[in-house]
């Protein structure tokens, strides 16, 4: 869905400026988005696989929510509305820990450009896996996965990319934290 959104610059300060989201993945425009990693108290990460519809990694097993924040939104709130329409799961904003925000720079085969800059936060899922209700132009499945996992990423197929391993362990590390462990 094509929407609008703010514009940043390289530094992810808002400009001002406003573009649909397919206008800033033609020219490169930097624009903020959420990336939310759910997690289980029994130390589970959940992954979505991306559905095949999708234009940039169809099929790939990935974060368990991500999304665009729209032109005003606040960026709790994008997190919040993402996470409803992708998977169904109903959270406060105030249960979203935010460990960050990271610049995200990728031209892809198909002439997409992805300057971004993710704020990242993790929440626990509190809701089994089994009532959660898929959006299904965005999501073809959901799996809880070991949180483990995510540190290796390159011993799977399609699932997160490997290149991205810095940023799977910082995850890795900030949940561990949440849940007392590191």
């Amino acid at each position: 869905m094509d929407e609008l959104i703010d514009i940043v610059d390289e530094n992810g300060n808002y400009t001002g400026k406003t573009c649909l989201k397919s206008e800033a993945h033609k020219k490169g425009y930097f624009h903020p988005t959420i990336h939310v990693w759910l997690y289980t108290s029994d130390y589970k990460i959940l992954l979505q696989k991306r559905a095949l519809t999708k234009k940039v990694f169809p099929g790939l097993w990935d974060i368990s929510v991500a999304g665009h924040i729209a032109a005003g939104e606040d960026i709790k709130t994008a997190a919040t509305r993402e996470i409803k329409e992708e998977i169904g799961f109903d959270i406060l904003p105030e249960d979203l820990d935010k460990i960050g925000a990271r610049k995200h720079m990728v031209n892809h085969p198909n002439g997409i450009i992805d300057n971004e800059f993710h704020h990242v936060f993790i929440a626990e899922l509190t809701t089994p896996i089994e009532e959660l209700t898929l959006q299904q132009e965005e999501v073809a499945a959901l799996k809880l996965f070991s949180l483990e996992t995510i540190l290796h990423t390159k011993d799977y197929e399609n699932l997160l990319l490997p290149q991205h391993q810095d940023y799977y362990s910082f995850v890795h590390n900030q949940i561990l934290k949440k849940l007392s462990i590191l």
